[in-house]
């Protein structure tokens, strides 16, 4: 596979992963959450994390979090947020300077609360203000995020609401944190194409105009098309290929990477099968030896289930694989 070289990025590092692994305890044995991700996001950026369910895309915002199950235990070479040690101080960022938009939004929301009261029980919280101030301030953060008649939605209940307006005020509480660093965890996947798509306008619209850096976890490659700068792919808890999300969308590196792709639907001819990845992800409690997705990688050699794959670099794309010239 022949791709253009993609040249480094300067951009200063916001957050910067090598080596997070989260382990937790259970009857079966410890179950390896996340094994080793490595993930560098710059500030201002979009980074899509990207992978199928059990990969270990949410475990690692929950880690970034400070708010992993009860006996988690937490390691990494680098575990830092602008500077700071994230083994340490996850609890006193979260919901300073990084926050979660859930996928979810009618759970995140109290359906017993308005609108206003629970915009003011993040406001109270976070800010010193009066009670007017910070009325008008939920009123402007609401309507910052394209909702009509904000004034008015004060006084409405979640349930009167539609899912994707649902949607806007969690991203409001968001924002109504002062956090910088979003971590959106599957933000359209309640919603259908049209409202998922202008919910990713917003939050696209946000990133330009407050700043703001988002981690968008997700396992839709039109979202990471529709929004994303830089991507990292996770495969049984491990980042296997990470680079500029046009790069890996348009010229995949690791073969995991590439399978995912070659199973989109609008990927096969009309009227044939969608192409399929034979064989399941590796049980989370059970080590690993050689390649994660050997066992499923057709184009696998021998080695590749007993050594661990070099991460190769060309530029800004990085993968881990011992085909040298990446996925065939």
């Amino acid at each position: 596979m022949r791709c253009a070289t993609v040249k480094g990025t300067s951009a200063v590092t916001l957050l910067d992963l090598q080596g997070l692994s989260v382990t937790i305890p259970s009857p079966a044995g410890p179950v390896r959450a996340v094994r080793s991700i490595d993930l560098r996001i710059a500030k201002g950026e979009i980074h899509g994390l990207i992978g199928e369910s059990g990969c270990g895309k949410t475990m690692t915002g929950m880690a970034l979090l400070g708010l992993t199950p009860a006996g988690a235990q937490v390691a990494a070479r680098v575990f830092q947020f602008d500077g700071i040690d994230l083994s340490t101080s996850a609890a006193v960022l979260r919901g300073r300077r990084i926050a979660l938009i859930s996928q979810d939004p009618a759970a995140a929301l109290n359906p017993v609360l308005t609108i206003g009261r629970q915009m003011d029980n993040v406001l109270r919280t976070h800010s010193p203000h009066s009670e007017a101030d910070r009325r008008a301030g939920a009123v402007a953060l609401l309507a910052a995020t394209g909702l009509p008649d904000a004034d008015k939605l004060m006084t409405s209940y979640p349930h009167q609401l539609s899912g994707g307006m649902q949607q806007r005020v969690v991203i409001a509480q968001a924002l109504a944190t002062g956090a910088d660093f979003l971590i959106a965890d599957e933000p359209t996947t309640a919603l259908d194409v049209a409202v998922g798509a202008q919910v990713l306008a917003l939050l696209r619209q946000l990133v330009a105009d407050r700043g703001l850096t988002i981690l968008m976890i997700t396992h839709d490659m039109d979202v990471v098309a529709a929004v994303c700068d830089r991507a990292t792919v996770l495969y049984a808890g491990l980042s296997v290929e990470t680079g500029p999300a046009s790069a890996i969308l348009t010229c995949p590196r690791h073969p995991y990477a590439a399978a995912l792709l070659a199973a989109l639907p609008d990927a096969a001819p009309h009227g044939q099968r969608l192409a399929a990845i034979d064989g399941q992800i590796p049980p989370s409690t059970k080590p690993i030896s050689g390649c994660a997705f050997a066992p499923r990688c057709p184009a696998a050699m021998t080695l590749c289930h007993t050594v661990s794959p070099p991460v190769r670099v060309q530029g800004d794309h990085l993968w881990a694989c011992h085909l040298a010239e990446g996925a065939p």
